[in-house]
């Protein structure tokens, strides 16, 4: 099996390993009702209902936007080992996917005993980081909104962060990183997201509770367990590791099995639930977040909405945002917060995300895609066999989730010291000689009546919170992708794969009768070399010889009369 395709499958694995990924009614009853006396909810038309947030709609310059995107980027770069290392290296014989990180950190920091994930955001410098020359790049290559890593399960606030005393101006960097990047954003003209993971650090953390079974620590716990009281003379003298690994409770069972916390994502399959504390802090934290930077966009990585069921705290956050938005925009919320495997109606309160895939039609609402060139958090090893999606894929994705009324967000990993590496800059700079031809295709533009046509546009099932990428059939010549101008006269037949012999779009055929208009004009874009078209009953025939342009998909732009 080649390394591609083993990477697929342990993506597959994943997916299917997820039982607990369903979505959660929004007729659940919370548990935990956080205080909002230090942080009130702002006063305006959104309630901390499911019910008031249904009255929620997207922004037209969401709609617009189509492209975001992201650095996912904290202390878990660090390492250069991929995502989620602060929970897999306290499993003593390595996690169930991924790389295996549990000799390269007692290689590297030393046994977790002693030495844990603290121990990595100590080492964790972003020397190198350079946020206005990074979102240059990105907004040259398209983006129209950038997305900055807020906290992640690891649980580290990555902003000088009123109620979290673990975060990256007090520790590791010494730098406010999201202030960084929003200063750098809005004097790009962007909109500014930020993703907030820290929900889960409760149940994501409880393998430092543990301990080796075997070896001569067997017994010895992990540092999950140490607190204040540990510090002293240490380099984290005064503060206390509880407020980072959020391990002041006992462990679910089975904690120490790497998948169970896939079936428990939802709070329950014998979840050890939060208590109201730890649902406190994260409301308070969050309210910092909203109040300190006023993000445009912003992301749970959570099923509906944070700590739900559990807690009301996700429902008082968002109406909170949107209220914010409201007070901006004459009463309508501007600003967006998207949300995981919903039900039809929480789809009316949030943008629906979909991880790593896309639906098999056109959406009647917008939603997202969130996926990354290569591993979420940097993983040396992709770069090195080179095994990042090219320029040409992610655009391919673009066309298809455009067409079906989506926007992309996409993840360029960073390097601990807060640079890329060559090969995602290839990708960057492929993604922006293609924009500089065909970017009219995507932007401000609408699905047509259907999103495409060609053998592979059936596309696969989504599995839990989507994971079916790369599952279709591959692309070839004959797979088409529509999209339209606002005001309906301009039609785009996007190629996903560059044709050596004429087209013939069936969607367009007279028989077919989507058309209102008759057409004026066909021309590839990038081309100044006449296109041959003909219309029959069956198709629109579309000759122009063998396009030149930029790698990835070509661009027909369809004028209509």
């Amino acid at each position: 099996m080649n390394t591609r395709a083993a990477t697929l499958l342990a993506l597959s694995f994943v997916a299917s390993a997820l039982p607990g990924l369903a979505s959660i009614p929004s007729n659940a009853t919370p548990s935990v009702i956080v205080s909002t006396a230090r942080e009130p909810v702002a006063a305006g038309p959104f309630a901390p209902t499911w019910e008031s947030l249904r009255g929620y709609e997207a922004p037209e310059w969401f709609r617009d936007a189509k492209f975001g995107i992201w650095a996912h980027w904290g202390p878990q770069c660090e390492p250069g080992m991929g995502d989620w290392y602060a929970r897999h290296l306290y499993f003593e014989n390595g996690p169930a996917w991924g790389p295996n990180v549990t000799a390269f950190h007692r290689e590297t920091y030393g046994h977790p005993s002693q030495a844990g994930f603290k121990d990595v955001i100590h080492r964790w410098k972003a020397e190198n980081w350079n946020p206005d020359k990074l979102v240059a790049l990105y907004k040259r290559a398209g983006a129209q909104y950038f997305f900055a890593l807020a906290n992640h399960n690891d649980n580290l606030d990555l902003w000088d962060s009123k109620y979290q005393p673990w975060n990256s101006v007090r520790v590791g960097p010494k730098k406010d990183l999201i202030a960084g990047w929003a200063r750098a954003a809005r004097a790009n003209g962007l909109k500014f997201g930020v993703s907030v993971h820290a929900a889960h650090a409760w149940s994501w953390y409880e393998p430092a509770q543990g301990a080796d079974k075997e070896g001569p620590l067997a017994g010895v716990p992990y540092d999950g367990r140490l607190t204040a009281a540990d510090g002293k003379g240490q380099w984290w003298e005064g503060l206390d590791p509880q407020d980072l690994y959020e391990q002041r409770h006992a462990p679910a069972e089975g904690f120490a099995e790497p998948l169970k916390i896939h079936e428990r994502w939802d709070w329950g399959n014998g979840v050890s639930p939060p208590d109201q504390a730890y649902s406190e802090r994260f409301y308070h934290r969050t309210m910092d977040l909203i109040n300190t930077f006023r993000p445009d966009l912003l992301y749970f990585d959570d099923t509906a909405l944070p700590l739900w069921p559990v807690s009301d705290a996700g429902l008082k956050i968002a109406a909170h945002y949107y209220n914010q938005g409201a007070a901006r925009n004459g009463g309508r919320a501007d600003n967006v917060i998207f949300g995981k495997v919903l039900t039809a109606d929480q789809k009316r309160a949030l943008v629906w995300d979909v991880e790593r895939g896309a639906p098999n039609d056109i959406q009647p609402l917008p939603w997202q895609t969130c996926t990354c060139i290569g591993s979420w958090h940097y993983e040396k090893k992709i770069a090195d066999e080179n095994r990042y999606k090219s320029a040409a894929t992610v655009l391919q994705m673009l066309a298809d989730i455009v067409s079906k009324n989506g926007n992309l967000l996409l993840n360029i990993p960073l390097r601990g010291d807060g640079t890329p590496d060559d090969a995602s800059l290839a990708v960057v700079e492929g993604i922006a000689t293609w924009m500089d031809v065909n970017r009219e295709a995507i932007f401000a533009t609408r699905p047509w009546k259907i999103f495409g046509e060609g053998p592979a546009s059936a596309g696969a099932a989504l599995s839990a919170q989507g994971f079916n990428e790369g599952k279709g059939k591959p692309y070839t010549a004959d797979d088409l992708r529509f999209t339209q101008s606002k005001d309906g006269r301009t039609l785009y037949i996007i190629g996903l794969v560059r044709p050596t012999a004429p087209l013939a779009v069936a969607a367009l055929g007279t028989a077919a009768g989507h058309l209102d208009r008759a057409i004026a004009s066909v021309e590839l874009l990038g081309s100044a070399a006449p296109v041959k078209w003909t219309q029959t009953a069956a198709a629109l025939k579309l000759d122009a010889g063998a396009p030149a342009g930029p790698a990835g998909p070509v661009v027909f732009k369809v004028s209509l009369r």
